[in-house]
């Protein structure tokens, strides 16, 4: 049983900046993007503030966020780094999975990336974490580095958006095509 604690609000602000961007995405009719709440069951809460102080999760979450942007079924996750490294254990096999799975609908699967001592954002295709997946697997190394990074989705910042990550989907719906010409 995993519990919740402070731990828990590490990526709130890239969450809000993914929500911000989402929802400046709906004003203009661009996509229509949900987050996706984690259930959790309260064990303890403070009588004074009424806050949740400790809790369990019910389920294992799948991605943060999914919804459609002009008729593309997408859904992601979003996960937050400290350094040039990128330890895999932060992404967890059943989210992969749904991802793969999700990806079978027809829809588009990827990770929003902060490297938070960069102050920099990128958007991951599915395609690449596997790369870097099926390496850990077969014994090779068990994180990736920002090196390793393909440079064209990186997030150039857009007036509005805090994480304009609508022309990084593009390039990858573009992939997408060239790849099954």
């Amino acid at each position: 049983m995993a519990t919740w604690n402070s731990r828990g609000l590490r990526g709130s602000t890239l969450e809000e900046f993914i929500n911000h961007t989402n929802e400046k995405y709906l004003q203009n009719e661009l996509a229509l993007i949900q987050k996706v709440p984690t259930p959790i069951t309260p064990i303890s809460i403070d009588k004074k503030t009424r806050h949740i102080t400790l809790a369990y999760f019910d389920q294992k979450s799948t991605v943060d966020y999914i919804g459609a942007v002009q008729g593309i079924p997408v859904c992601f996750d979003a996960k937050e780094c400290n350094t040039d490294t990128f330890p895999l254990q932060n992404i967890h096999a059943h989210q992969v999975q749904f991802m793969i799975d999700f990806e079978k609908q027809g829809g588009i699967s990827f990770f929003l990336l902060s490297f938070t001592a960069r102050n920099e954002f990128y958007y991951l295709r599915l395609k690449e974490l596997l790369i870097y997946w099926e390496r850990a697997n077969s014994g090779g190394r068990k994180s990736f580095r920002y090196e390793e990074l393909d440079p064209g989705f990186f997030l150039s910042l857009e007036r509005g958006y805090m994480i304009p990550y609508l022309d990084a989907l593009q390039k990858d719906l573009d992939l997408r095509g060239n790849e099954t010409n």
